[in-house]
């Protein structure tokens, strides 16, 4: 009778022990479930929690570009009468002033041509004597005729003369010649053509004033829309180690440039010029198209959006509280709090994992619920201390 209730009690000591086992795994469970839930599970792996003080100053936004130094000034300068090239007075890099003679063609033929007309012309003038002096109305109006006419001839003939020498439109900088001597200068119907980009101008002779420099440059799609003439620029150069200098955009193109990838071609206007400065070379330019002087503004990582409702996480006195707040200008690296926080309280960066995601983790977990009693640190943060970091 003992040995069957010795052999009872063994089964029933086992259940005990098990179940006892099993409770305590639901009830360590359900511990650790809460704290994931609630936001108080200690970082993932490879993770760190850093502050940074609310601070006040003046927050920008900005687009940038690559773009090319040209002068904001450029003259071409070609013969208007066609013929061989006798001369060529300067060379690429003279500095000259306005109606200084570049080159010459041959003018053998329009001289004979001058010549002839101002013959015609006198004997046209003689004819016309003839006829107020004994004529009829009827003589006395076609020798009239006749000499207006011989009087265009002449003006023309001296027009073609005249423009057998090539003269500097505008004052500066000879950028490139397209003849030489002996070849043929062509001819057109002006004598100069202004321009306001170097790479448009073509002529015998360019010219540029290389006391007004520009930027050109290509700016995306998405960010056209943000530029206005007037914005402030500054100018980085990529070969010139240091150089610097400011402007502003002058020209914005309202249609979009061939190419592969939309975009709109503008032009910033330099203040200034660096020493070593020359057309064509490469630059980075950066336009504010949006600035807040004297903003309470926070780090971008530090706000969170979700839901409709944008947040930040505030560290006070070691704990963790997730406050609603109202933003502004969103610059490029830090946001506009209109309210919500106060210059000096330190709020939490988004972190970013070690994970293959490469995942941004914010304090608070799901729903941003903030931290319990574990001083804002949660299991395995920092002891209960403040979160490290803080400040900028």
């Amino acid at each position: 009778m003992l040995a069957m209730r010795l052999r009872r009690a063994i089964p029933l000591g086992r259940t005990a022990l098990l179940n006892s086992a099993l409770g305590v795994l639901l009830a360590g469970g359900g511990t650790w479930a809460y704290f994931m839930i609630s936001g108080d599970a200690e970082p993932a792996q490879g993770s760190t929690v850093r502050t940074v003080a609310v601070a006040q100053g003046t927050v920008t936004a900005t687009v940038t570009a690559d773009g090319t130094i040209e002068s904001a000034n450029t003259m071409s300068a070609d013969f208007t009468t066609g013929g061989t090239v006798t001369a060529i007075k300067v060379k690429v890099g003279d500095k000259v002033k306005k109606g200084a003679v570049l080159a010459t063609v041959d003018a053998t033929e329009v001289n004979e041509s001058l010549d002839t007309a101002e013959r015609n012309l006198d004997a046209a003038r003689d004819a016309l004597d003839r006829a107020e002096d004994g004529g009829d109305d009827s003589t006395v109006a076609n020798a009239e005729n006749q000499v207006d006419q011989a009087e265009s001839a002449v003006a023309a003939a001296k027009r073609a003369v005249n423009g057998t020498v090539l003269k500097a439109p505008m004052a500066g900088t000879v950028v490139a010649i397209s003849g030489a001597v002996g070849g043929s200068s062509g001819g057109s119907s002006g004598g100069g053509n202004g321009s306001s980009s170097s790479s448009s101008s073509s002529g015998f002779i360019q010219l540029a004033d290389l006391t007004k420099l520009q930027v050109a440059a290509g700016v995306a799609e998405a960010d056209a829309t943000r530029l206005k003439t007037g914005q402030n620029a500054t100018v980085a150069w990529n070969a010139l180690t240091g150089a610097t200098a400011t402007g502003k955009v002058s020209a914005i193109s309202p249609t979009a440039s061939d190419g592969n990838t939309v975009t709109y071609p503008i032009e910033v206007l330099l203040d200034s010029i660096p020493e070593g400065v020359r057309l064509g070379q490469t630059v980075s330019l950066t336009v504010t198209v949006d600035e807040v002087a004297d903003a309470v503004y926070v780090p971008a990582a530090a706000v969170r959006t979700a839901g409709g409702r944008t947040t930040v996480t505030v560290v006070k006195e070691g704990v963790q509280e997730t406050r609603s707040v109202e933003i502004g200008l969103k610059g490029d690296a830090y946001t506009v709090i209109v309210s919500g926080v106060e210059v000096g309280e330190q709020v939490v960066l988004a972190t970013v994992t070690g994970g293959t995601n490469n995942q941004q983790q914010f304090p608070g977990g799901p729903g941003g619920l903030t931290g319990g009693g574990f001083g804002g640190g949660g299991f395995g943060g920092n002891g209960g201390n403040r979160p490290a970091g803080g400040g900028r």
